[in-house]
C-alpha cells in the first residue's frame, strides 16, 4: 500500500477532487460514512453471535460454550490473516480492495447464516474474521488519504464512528432482531447491509493506488520505526484491560445487582463513547497526547469507581459514563499515532496495530474468564487498573515518537488546525 500520501503531502495548493480524494480541501462526509458503515458491520458482525447463543446452539446442536468460540474464531481470522494479507495485497488499487474484502464478508454472513452444521459454522466465521481483518487493515489509511493533511484526525474519527455505535446500539438491536425473527435473520441482515454498502463504496469513495511492488515495507523492520512500537504496546495493553470488564460486562453488572439494567448501562457507555469521538475528532490535530492520557485516566477512574463504590447506582452509571468518554476515542487516536509513526510503513503498522488489536480481545475474554472462576467478577476493575499503569507510563514516556505533544501530519498542514497551543502533559 502507498502511504506516503496519507501523512506528507501537501494538500494546501491542490485542487478539489470531484470524486473527494484528498486534495480537496473539506471532508468528504458520504465517502467518509460509508466506511464507518464498513467499520459498524464488521464490529458488530464479531459480537452479534454473544446475544444470540441460546437460539444459536439450539440449532446447531453443541452447547453455548461452544456457540460462544465463534466470536473467538472470528478474532482468531482476523489476528492471524491481517499481516500477511496486508503484506500481499499491497500493490491491488484500494477501491477493489476494500470491494474483494466487504464481499468475502458478505458471503461469509450468508453462509453463517443458512447453515445448520457447527463446523461450517466456524469456517465461515473465521473467514468473515478474514475479511474483516484486511478491511480494518486498509479503512484507518484510506480515511486519512481522503482529506486534507489538516483534517485527516476528523476523517479518521468519522471513519471510526462505527464502532462505538455497533457496541452501544447494534448489538442490542441485534439481540432483539434475533430474538424477534430468529439468529439467521440477524446475520441476513449483515448481508444485506453490506450488499447495500458495496453499492455506497462504488459510488461515493474514491480510488487510490497501491503501493508499487519494490516499496513493499518489511513488517519486521516497521517495528523499529521510532514511535510504532510504544503505540502497539499501548493498543495491546489498552485492548485487553477494557475487554477484561466489557466482555464480561453483564456478568458483572448482575453480581452488583443491576443486572436488569445492562442495556441502558450500555446505552449511556455508547452515548459517552459517541461524545468521545467527536471531542477527539476537534482537537485530535493538536492534542493527540493529551487526548491518549486523558482517556486513559479517565478510563482508570471509572475502573477506581467500579472497584470501590460500585453498591451506589448513581456512581455505576457515572462511571459508565468516565469510561465511555476515556474509550470512545482510543481507535482513532491509536491508529492515528501509529500512522504518523510509521511514515511510509504506516500500512504495515496498521496491519500489525489490527491484529494485536484482536489479540488483545481474544486475550480479554480469555483473562476475564480466569478471573471470574478465581477471584470472581469484582476483581475485573482491579484488573483494569492495574493494566492501565504500564500503558500510562509508556504513553508519558513516548513524547517524543509515538504519542508526541505535536502531531507531525498537522505540522505540514497549512493552517490554524496545525497549530498547537500547548506542550502536551
Amino acid at each position: 500500500m502507498s502511504t506516503a500520501p496519507d501523512t506528507t503531502t501537501d494538500t494546501s495548493s491542490a485542487k478539489p477532487d470531484p470524486r473527494g480524494g484528498q486534495a480537496q480541501q473539506k471532508l468528504p462526509l458520504l465517502a467518509l460514512l460509508a466506511l464507518a458503515t464498513a467499520v459498524f458491520i464488521t464490529s458488530l458482525t464479531e459480537t452479534l453471535p454473544a446475544g444470540l447463543l441460546p437460539a444459536m446452539s439450539a440449532d446447531l446442536g453443541v452447547s453455548e460454550s461452544a456457540t460462544g468460540q465463534t466470536v473467538t474464531v472470528y478474532a482468531i481470522g482476523t489476528a492471524l490473516t491481517a499481516i500477511p494479507l496486508t503484506a500481499a495485497t499491497a500493490a491491488w488499487r484500494r477501491k477493489r480492495l476494500l470491494l474483494a474484502a466487504m464481499g468475502g464478508f458478505a458471503l461469509a454472513n450468508t453462509v453463517t447464516a443458512l447453515s445448520s452444521v457447527y463446523e461450517l459454522t466456524m469456517a465461515a466465521r473465521f473467514v468473515a474474521g478474514v475479511a474483516a481483518g484486511l478491511a480494518w487493515a486498509l479503512l484507518a489509511g484510506y480515511a486519512r488519504r481522503m482529506a486534507p493533511v489538516h483534517l485527516q484526525g476528523k476523517a479518521m474519527a468519522v471513519a471510526m464512528a462505527g464502532i462505538p455505535v455497533a457496541l452501544s446500539l447494534g448489538v442490542p438491536a441485534g439481540t432483539f432482531l434475533g430474538d424477534w425473527l430468529g439468529w439467521r435473520v440477524a446475520f441476513l441482515s449483515m448481508t444485506v447491509l453490506t450488499v447495500v454498502l458495496l453499492g455506497w463504496i462504488f459510488a461515493a469513495v474514491a480510488d487510490f493506488p497501491g503501493q508499487k511492488r519494490g516499496e513493499r515495507p518489511k513488517l519486521l523492520r516497521t517495528l523499529t520505526v521510532p514511535g510504532v512500537s510504544p503505540v502497539l504496546f499501548v493498543t495491546l495493553v489498552f485492548v485487553l484491560a477494557h475487554t477484561i470488564l466489557y466482555a464480561y460486562i453483564a456478568t458483572f453488572l448482575k453480581d452488583l445487582g443491576l443486572g436488569g439494567s445492562t442495556g441502558l448501562i450500555l446505552l449511556v457507555f455508547g452515548a459517552a463513547s459517541l461524545a468521545s469521538i467527536w471531542i477527539v475528532g476537534a482537537q485530535i490535530n493538536r492534542r493527540l497526547r493529551g487526548l491518549t492520557v486523558g482517556g486513559v485516566l479517565l478510563v482508570a477512574v471509572a475502573s477506581l469507581l467500579l472497584a470501590v463504590v460500585s453498591d451506589t447506582t448513581a456512581l455505576v452509571y457515572g462511571a459508565a459514563v468516565l469510561w465511555g468518554l476515556g474509550w470512545g476515542g482510543v481507535p482513532t487516536l491509536l491508529q492515528t499515532a501509529v500512522g504518523d509513526a510509521g511514515g511510509e510503513s504506516a500500512d504495515a503498522a496498521q496491519a500489525m496495530l489490527v491484529t494485536l488489536w484482536n489479540v488483545a480481545m481474544a486475550g480479554g475474554g480469555i483473562a476475564g474468564g480466569i478471573l471470574l472462576d478465581t477471584l470472581g467478577s469484582a476483581s475485573f476493575p482491579w484488573a483494569v487498573l492495574l493494566l492501565l499503569l504500564p500503558v500510562l507510563a509508556v504513553v508519558l514516556h513516548a513524547r517524543r515518537a509515538g504519542f508526541p505533544a505535536r502531531r507531525p501530519v498537522a505540522d505540514a498542514g497549512a493552517g490554524s488546525d496545525a497549530l498547537d497551543d500547548g506542550a502536551g502533559p
